[in-house]
């Protein structure tokens, strides 16, 4: 029998921390893994002394993407999604200063971050992003637990313990999909909308309540992130001193209209200029502002992952504030049912990993999951949605991986209002087609991305080793 792993809407958008899903948010579920290792064993209360290796592409691009300061805030017992994020720096300094570390809250430890936390080059043979925490006991033995941070905040083992559970889930799903084919079948079969087949999946795992109130918290944060990063001016922290862009520009759209919170600023939206450049000019500065938030440590959803964070949100507040003003949560369910099941195609069938298949896996994934989306509310079908899924990855496929610094900044931001840019190209192509006819099936793009991230130098999968990142540096900014 097939075997795959579920994998939900609430896998492919998770509220976390920036900036980056596999370099921070992966980091930081792997060390409360760790710690729930530990207590399981017996022997959690006997530790003495923790040390963490970073390995490949977290070591290389580590530093850039707080993938030290995320493990230690997952060591301290703090998590990513309820975290008050202005305690993420009192915090760091705090182990700085005293040279010790509150195991989850409870065990003090001693703990220095320069010689307990490194950075290796070498890369280990499972994933590009591994790690490894090794625990002293106080009775002389040691303990050590190595994961892969595989991208969009998924952590594995080598021996992957829980794939089989989740593969039993996957089974007992009402509608078992690998494939867009697969996907469409149903679609047919059950004379069922792509949002329709994908929810009663979620039915099988969580109530209906339970999957409003999660989607509705994924949106509020989606939204959350947008109103802060037009909110707020300044330079962003690294050393590459890149300004904020989306305040000013922000500024510049919005013109007088006032308003006093999120929702009302989307009314004041509604009521601006709507002219094909300012539309442009909004869903840029959607998109750079969740990115903005997310290169500050801010909190933001993963759609598929932190670094392509922006592409999302910016098309479902497009079609919220351009395309439909009256639109409604249930609009906005949809479209993130669609667009999750997107990205879980290219996750089963690729990557969304960018140390594994470079920016095409991200920014071109989250196109795909946003054009997909967008394509359904506005009246296609699931043929059309899929296809306008596959133009948008067509035209991202080979998009390497190259930040400077190892910064998730340049050229990251942009990349997400290009995305965004592109996915709403992309809806528009297929609602204009006939999707019988396409010439490029989705399974057919995502294989393709598939064999393109296989044979791409490493130089180019988040290593910061070439490309832009090595053409361009600090001296230069």
């Amino acid at each position: 029998m097939r075997k795959i792993e579920c994998i939900s809407v609430f896998d492919m958008l998770k509220v976390g921390v920036g900036p980056s899903s596999s370099h921070t948010l992966g980091p930081w579920r792997a060390a409360q893994r760790f710690i729930a290792e530990l207590k399981k064993k017996g022997c959690f209360d006997q530790v003495e002394k923790i040390h963490i290796d970073l390995y490949g592409s977290l070591s290389l691009t580590g530093r850039g993407h707080a993938t030290d300061i995320a493990t230690l805030l997952g060591l301290l017992g703090h998590d990513p999604v309820t975290m008050n994020i202005n305690l993420i720096e009192p915090e760091i300094e705090k182990i700085r200063k005293e040279n010790s570390l509150l195991l989850n809250g409870e065990l003090l430890l001693a703990f220095n971050i320069e010689s307990d936390v490194k950075f290796n080059r070498k890369f280990l043979e499972f994933h590009p992003n591994g790690m490894t925490f090794r625990a002293k006991l106080n009775n002389g033995k040691k303990y050590s637990s190595s994961f892969y941070s595989i991208g969009g905040g998924f952590v594995v083992k080598k021996e992957r313990k829980n794939a089989s559970k989740k593969m039993q889930s996957f089974l007992e799903f009402p509608f078992p999909i690998e494939k867009a084919t697969e996907l469409l079948q149903y679609c047919k079969e059950q004379n069922m909308s792509i949002s329709e087949v994908v929810l009663e999946n979620e039915r099988s795992l969580r109530s209906e309540e339970e999957i409003d109130a999660g989607l509705r918290q994924v949106w509020n944060v989606m939204l959350e992130s947008m109103y802060i990063g037009c909110h707020t001016e300044g330079t962003l922290p690294g050393g590459l001193n890149v300004k904020r862009r989306s305040f000013e520009m922000h500024q510049r759209l919005i013109g007088d209209e006032q308003y006093s919170n999120a929702e009302e600023w989307i009314t004041a939206i509604r009521r601006t200029e709507v002219k094909f450049r300012q539309i442009l000019k909004w869903v840029s500065c959607f998109a750079f502002s969740v990115n903005e938030v997310n290169a500050s440590l801010g909190r933001v959803v993963t759609a598929p992952t932190n670094g392509s964070a922006g592409t999302v949100p910016a098309v479902m507040m497009y079609y919220m504030v351009i395309e439909n003003h009256e639109a409604t949560f249930e609009d906005l369910k949809r479209f993130m049912l669609v667009a999750g099941e997107v990205g879980s195609l290219f996750k089963k069938g690729a990557t969304i990993s960018a140390a594994m298949g470079g920016c095409q896996a991200e920014i071109g994934v989250s196109s795909a999951m946003a054009a997909a989306g967008l394509t359904d509310l506005l009246g296609g079908t699931p043929e059309q949605s899929l296809m306008a899924a596959e133009i948008a990855m067509e035209h991202h496929l080979g998009l390497t991986c190259d930040p400077i610094a190892g910064l998730v900044q340049v050229p990251c931001i942009e990349r997400n209002s290009m995305g965004a840019i592109k996915a709403i190209n992309a809806a528009e192509i297929a609602l204009e087609s006939d999707a019988s006819k396409a010439k490029v099936p989705l399974d057919k793009v995502i294989e393709t991305m598939w064999d393109t991230a296989k044979d791409m130098n490493s130089k180019y999968k988040e290593t910061s080793e070439g490309g832009l990142a090595v053409k361009v540096s600090l001296s230069d900014c």
